[in-house]
């Protein structure tokens, strides 16, 4: 399932990479597709509230040049339904103060595994070790070590990820929250 996730993710972004880098007069639009065989919905209307979180008191959206640091994303098939929401946020204080923040707002949904990485695993960072278990969708840490913490919690299928690096020239925080959802035939996204 893991793998199917990833792939599944690579070729929605890779169509939605297009849609979401249009010119500057359709860039609060959406792509919304309704059809017999699924529904797709692409955008940059993602913010902390799709993602399940507050906003840390004082953020801002971060901004850079071709401004993409919000997606969201969600398909939903007979077989298949995935919700990504990924919104990037800066901060003047430091990651210190924004993990506990977060550590204390994601107990809602379960324990939180702190992780420490090079750089933000796109996929995740969920990783199942025990392929022939259907029930072990624990989620893991990279073995990693590096700049970015990871807040997570909830399962493979199921998770919030709060990733918090130093800001550039370690002033300040540049942070993402990320809410990804899988489900299989049943369920809903």
């Amino acid at each position: 399932m893991h793998r199917h996730l990833a792939l599944s993710l690579a070729l929605t972004l890779g169509i939605a990479a297009p849609v979401l880098s249009q010119d500057s007069e359709s860039k609060d639009k959406n792509l919304d597709v309704r059809s017999s065989v699924g529904d797709l919905h692409v955008g940059k209307d993602a913010d902390a509230k799709k993602a399940g979180l507050p906003l840390y008191p004082g953020a801002r959206l971060k901004s850079n040049g071709a401004d993409q640091s919000q997606a969201n994303l969600s398909i939903a098939t007979e077989s298949f339904g995935m919700k990504l929401v990924v919104a990037n946020y800066v901060s003047d204080d430091a990651p210190g103060k924004l993990l506990d923040y977060y550590r204390d707002k994601l107990k809602k949904y379960g324990k939180v595994l702190e992780c420490h990485s090079a750089k933000l695993n796109g996929d995740g960072s969920a990783h199942d070790d025990d392929k022939d278990s259907s029930k072990n969708k624990e989620l893991k840490c990279d073995e990693n070590s590096g700049p970015v913490t990871e807040l997570k919690v909830g399962t493979e299928d199921n998770q919030h990820i709060v990733a918090v690096e130093p800001g550039e020239g370690s002033k300040g925080s540049k942070f993402a929250l990320i809410y990804l959802h899988t489900r299989g035939q049943q369920g809903d996204i």
